[in-house]
């Protein structure tokens, strides 16, 4: 949960909020074929999750807050065969610019890292 303090009072925002929009924003990329989890357990979670929902855009994402500012990190994976570079880079300048659009907070770093390449 991240609690942004205004004039008018406290505005609190889920960690799954972020989850989403960061996890939808990094699959809308060029290349990017899907979201991967680093743990096991959550890997399990998200697969029984997403076999009910049919919804798993929040797998692979972690969102921390230090100091007011937001520290993301994703995990994914991407084709085989493309710039690898030019492809952290759009996802990094997409979700910053996405994140900081639709909630006015400070992205301070996106880490991107790739677990896999899909054909």
């Amino acid at each position: 949960m991240i609690k942004i303090e205004n004039p008018n009072g406290y505005i609190e925002i889920t960690n799954n909020y972020f989850a989403n929009l960061v996890g939808r924003t990094a699959q809308s990329c060029f290349g990017v074929t899907g979201m991967v989890d680093s743990n096991a357990l959550r890997t399990i979670k998200n697969a029984i999750k997403s076999k009910i929902t049919n919804d798993n855009s929040d797998q692979g994402v972690i969102v921390k807050s230090m100091n007011g500012e937001l520290i993301i990190e994703l995990h994914i994976s991407v084709s085989y065969g493309v710039n690898i570079n030019t492809i952290v880079e759009s996802i990094v300048n997409k979700v910053r610019y996405t994140v900081e659009e639709a909630t006015d907070l400070k992205v301070s770093k996106v880490n991107v890292y790739i677990d896999a390449l899909s054909k």
